[in-house]
């Protein structure tokens, strides 16, 4: 089901209050049926990459729910597997949760600080027999498992005494067997429906230095072993989960019935299917290392450290949660939902600014030489707290080259040939004719005379003009690059099953348009990393912080003053 931008607001929330959802009205009745006295949640994110936008709806859910309720919620990296991990992702993932808005207090967690007790429980269950050591190789153990239609087969190590799986699973922890040679299964049901319940595997070796324990261990819990348990150390109340791990709820029951130790509830929700991008890590992985894209924090990507590099706000990404709300249903949502919600943050609080991005000069012919006025200009149209600036003015100034035709059509109410336009702030020009390149043909230069403005901002004689456009002045204004990011694919779904297998070959070519020399007025020249500003009649900008440099900044364009892709599509 793909959901457009116009009917999210129909589907989710209440006038003035939390968002309404299912999760919610579970929460509500443990709350008042004294099953719990508080919430605990949990964002437990494997620290093998950067996290995307589809994170951050579960950063916002989890989060959000224990700040609404007055519980807590811990950040819990879910480092079992060595081979993946790395710190730099640890890090990143910290700084994108406090980036967008909040904070786990005292309560940061690794699955790896119960690597101990989690080997002990994974005795226990051996010795009463409801675990064993299989050899099978990881091929076999597929093979074994059947299909959706046929039941799976035994492994002839299945019935194992007890003693011999206790002893050859501490022989595992002390290193004597090679990776791939031996592994713990749980012993459930071979013939289950549910192809997660079919002895699945528990511990795998892996002589691999970890992150956080460093070579203390040679065995590793699997995922679907280790994050119940986990959450019920930790006294998880609600274990909320994306819809594809619905199918191993049983099995993390399971876990926690066979113990025989505290369980919590796991609530599964639609996990977030974003138009026009892609949502899985490796394919996110795949982009990266083939340099499709300039790394992870690439202003096109979904990424947390793209968007934030891309200049949308903390606010408008919570925003966007709060609108597409949480359901049981997988839907698609319109990249445009998003783009909404960042420019309804950014119309707010971006200051105005004059950018001419594919300048061509203009001449006043009647205003003196080497005279410079300036003019007060508006910082926000609807805020007077945001104050005006001083906007230089020369005789020589630079205006967008689409804003001059030398033969209109009917309706352009820009600069033409006898035309006039008033230029904001300033004065009313006239044009009085072109400088052409003699080789080309191409208009280089248009001259103009000019009337000043009345105080109240129109004509000396009262006259109507029709057509404002920006400009800078020519002998002050700051040369910059701008880099004019767009949707990173052509489709709307590239990486789903109806697109086909070749998701890469709908990578969208315009994605990313670079403009050299364009003309901003100086006060942008020392810009802020991160600043964002709407540049009027243009779009939404931001200073990029890795590639700025003192006397040459770039921006990015975060994003449009309208959604024009729909139209354009």
């Amino acid at each position: 089901m793909n959901i457009p931008s116009s009917d999210i607001d129909k589907l989710t929330g209440e006038a003035g209050g939390a968002p309404v959802n299912f999760i919610r009205t579970i929460i509500d009745e443990d709350l008042r049926s004294g099953k719990h006295k508080t919430i605990v949640t949990r964002f437990p994110p494997e620290p093998n990459g950067y996290l995307h936008i589809g994170h951050a709806k579960s950063i916002c859910l989890n989060f959000g729910l224990a700040r609404d309720y007055g519980g807590r919620c811990h950040l819990r990296f879910d480092d079992t597997n060595p081979v993946k991990e790395e710190t730099e992702y640890i890090e990143s993932i910290k700084d994108s949760v406090r980036w967008l808005g909040f904070d786990w207090g005292e309560h940061q967690y690794n699955a790896s600080d119960y690597f101990e007790q989690l080997y002990q429980w994974a005795e226990e269950l051996i010795v009463k027999g409801k675990a064993y050591v299989d050899d099978l190789s990881a091929e076999e153990i597929r093979a074994y498992r059947g299909t959706l239609t046929e039941p799976g087969k035994e492994s002839p190590y299945r019935n194992r005494t007890p003693e011999e799986n206790l002893d050859l699973f501490r022989r595992m922890r002390a290193g004597e067997f090679p990776d791939g040679s031996r592994v713990l299964r749980a012993k459930i049901d071979m013939a289950s429906p549910n192809m997660n319940l079919r002895d699945p595997v528990m511990y795998r070796i892996l002589h691999a230095a970890h992150p956080h324990t460093g070579t203390a261990w040679c065995v590793y819990p699997m995922y679907d072993y280790a994050h119940g348990q986990s959450d019920s150390i930790e006294g998880i109340t609600h274990s909320i989960c994306t819809l594809e791990f619905e199918d191993h709820r049983p099995l993390y029951d399971w876990f926690l019935e066979a113990l025989e130790i505290y369980r919590p509830r796991q609530i599964e929700f639609a996990r977030l299917n974003l138009g026009y991008t892609v949502m899985s890590k490796r394919k996110l992985l795949e982009l990266v290392r083939e340099k499709l894209v300039d790394g992870w924090d690439d202003p096109r990507m979904p990424t947390i450290v793209g968007m934030r590099r891309r200049g949308y706000t903390p606010e408008a990404i919570r925003a966007f949660c709060d609108r597409i709300g949480v359901g049981r249903s997988d839907s698609w949502i319109d990249m445009g939902v998003l783009e909404e919600c960042v420019r309804e943050d950014l119309n707010e609080k971006a200051p105005r600014a004059m950018a001419v991005l594919n300048p061509i000069r203009l001449v006043i012919e009647d205003y003196p030489e080497g005279k410079t006025e300036e003019f007060e200009a508006l910082n926000h149209p609807n805020d007077p707290a945001m104050g005006t600036r001083m906007v230089p003015f020369s005789r020589e100034i630079f205006i967008e080259a689409d804003d001059f035709m030398e033969d209109p059509p009917k309706g352009y109410f820009r600069l033409s040939p006898g035309r006039e336009v008033r230029l904001r702030y300033a004065c009313i020009v006239k044009c009085t004719g072109v400088v052409k390149d003699e080789a080309t043909g191409r208009i280089v230069e248009v001259r103009c005379s000019h009337d000043p403005l009345s105080r109240g901002g129109s004509a000396s004689d009262g006259r109507k003009v029709k057509g404002t456009i920006h400009w800078v002045s020519a002998p002050h204004s700051v040369s910059a690059e701008v880099r004019l990011y767009d949707r990173l694919f052509s489709v709307p779904q590239p990486g789903s099953d109806r697109e086909g297998p070749d998701w890469k070959s709908f990578l969208n070519p315009d994605s990313l348009r670079t403009l050299t020399d364009c003309r901003l007025e100086p006060a942008l020249a020392a810009a802020a990393a991160g600043s964002r500003f709407q540049f009027e009649r243009q779009g939404y900008f931001v200073a990029d912080g890795a590639d700025s440099r003192p006397g040459a900044p770039v921006f990015n364009r975060v994003v449009t003053l309208r959604d024009s892709w729909a139209k354009t599509k």
